[in-house]
């Protein structure tokens, strides 16, 4: 381009001839004519002839596959390079640079400009949140697990509230949602989501939507408008989207590990402070993102409280005394067992309740098939079955205080050494078990473990050893007082003195 340059300022401006031109630049008089007569500033070569390629035979098996590739849903496409192995196994010979620059052809050929415009997009300060989901791989106490991460982003500042959950379901949406509005101080007027399934139960036509019922109790409890995309419209909501990309190469890319998933919930939280504190804003260069989100807390809508975050199901309990919620089992008190109860699931509990009163708790079980007892529960059933103490799977691992489990193992030698045991921690129920443990404890000091000498320590320990003084009211009072003097005894009796 610079030799085209100076042959065009040589002819128009310097006036030189041709054969001057091509002497002095050292170029073939033909270029020198070709660049005076085209009048052109650059010229590119283009191949009259297609070069024979080994991809012309398999082009029509390559765009086969991209086209079935294309069908497929993003998460499940294959890439490039495995379409190329895929291409190779089929006989093709050729390398891969070929395919990819074909492919890349065929997509430009499939898609039109148009489909790739968006319109950019502008929030007032605490106007609208958005909020989305992410499957994002780490290692919890060892072991690699695909971990369910919420994210959640203001959108005029930026600023980012992320945490990652066991499941995507509504009681862990709910959860978030109360942490991230406590993190901030504060929510928005709208909140902008997908057409989640734990939030929209029907999509009408254009921006009609039915919500959930326990979503919008949430919303309304947060003075929240919820707002849904259109369907496929990822766009809508692109800055949270833009944000999943953003994050997993920082908080997620190499693999990270914890100890359990408390611990990478605060690293989560760190972070984002972190990367507020030191990322720009991307409409406001000369500020960081955490100044930005300083000046939008003032707009945001005060934070009403935590929401109650369950989702609730209606089951009824096993003849042994257990409930089934998320393909897990939970024990409940044995008095329900064969009744209808009320189960509340929250991010990390479980709490069943009957007729409003709570007859189990459990720390939340994930998986499949796990079981979580209470030994407690099925206590009431050992006072007419005490042979189950030996082998109930509730009473296998159970951690009782040690002078209790040593009581225990003593009484395992006696014939009705269950039935003792049965008795010994019904008193807990009544006494306390830090009451039985005082006894059980003082038994073995004195060389014994017989459930009679354990339940009359108990008794003793429950009795009322002073007794403080009543003062009597003033119209109960003696107006004398009376003597005491046995002699009037003998007057009432009728014998002389002295006899």
């Amino acid at each position: 381009m610079e030799t085209i340059a100076k042959i065009r300022r040589d002819y128009h401006v310097e006036k030189k001839g041709i054969k001057q031109i091509a002497r002095e630049r050292c170029v073939s008089r033909n270029t020198v004519r070709k660049v005076i007569r085209k009048d052109e500033v650059e010229f590119r070569y283009e191949r009259k002839k297609p070069r024979n390629s080994k991809l012309d035979a398999y082009r029509q098996d390559l765009e086969e596959l991209l086209s079935n590739n294309a069908e497929l849903p993003v998460r499940s496409r294959a890439t490039v390079l495995q379409i190329f192995q895929e291409l190779s196994a089929r006989g093709y010979e050729g390398s891969y640079e070929s395919v990819c620059r074909h492919a890349r052809k065929w997509t430009d050929q499939q898609s039109s400009g148009l489909s790739k415009a968006h319109v950019p997009l502008e929030f007032d300060p605490g106007e609208a949140y958005q909020f989305d989901w992410s499957q994002e791989q780490a290692s919890i106490g060892g072991q690699g697990m695909r971990l369910k991460v919420a994210q959640m982003l203001l959108c005029y500042s930026r600023m980012p509230y992320v945490r990652a959950y066991r499941r995507e379901s509504q009681e862990m949406m709910f959860d978030v949602h109360n942490r991230a509005f406590a993190h901030f101080g504060g929510c928005c007027e709208r909140g902008i989501y997908d057409n989640l399934k734990t939030a929209v139960d029907r999509i009408g036509k254009g921006r009609e939507r039915k919500f959930n019922r326990r979503f919008l109790q949430m919303c309304s409890h947060h003075l929240v408008k919820p707002v849904a995309c259109t369907p496929a419209a990822g766009w809508e909501k692109g800055r949270v989207e833009k944000q999943v990309q953003d994050l997993r190469r920082v908080l997620f890319t190499p693999q990270r590990s914890f100890e359990h998933l408390e611990e990478c919930n605060q690293w989560l939280s760190d972070q984002c402070i972190h990367h507020a504190k030191t990322h720009a804003h991307p409409e406001f260069p000369q500020r960081k993102i955490f100044e930005v989100f300083e000046s939008e807390r003032e707009f945001l809508i005060p934070y009403a409280g935590a929401f109650d975050a369950f989702r609730s199901s209606q089951v009824r309990v096993s003849k042994t005394c257990l409930v089934r919620f998320d393909n897990n089992s939970y024990s409940v008190s044995a008095q329900v067992a064969g009744q209808s109860v009320e189960v509340y699931g929250y991010a990390e509990r479980v709490v069943i309740r009957k007729d409003g009163e709570v007859v189990g708790e459990h720390k939340r079980l994930f998986g499949k098939g796990n079981t979580a007892y209470d030994a407690w529960h099925y206590l009431p059933v050992l006072t007419r079955k005490p042979g189950a103490l030996r082998n109930g799977a509730p009473f296998r691992n159970w951690a009782l205080p040690e002078p209790v489990q040593r009581v225990r193992e003593r009484l395992s030698g006696y014939d009705d050494g269950d039935r003792q045991m049965v008795k010994i921690l019904c008193a807990a129920m009544h006494h306390g078990l830090d009451s039985v443990t005082v006894a059980c404890s003082e038994a073995l000091s004195m060389g014994t473990c017989h459930a009679d000498v354990v339940l009359n320590i108990v008794s003793r320990q429950g009795q009322c050893t002073t007794v403080e003084a009543i003062e009597p009211p003033s119209c109960l009072r003696l107006r004398e007082v009376p003597q005491a003097d046995c002699e009037r005894y003998d007057r009432l009796r009728g014998l002389p003195d002295g006899s």
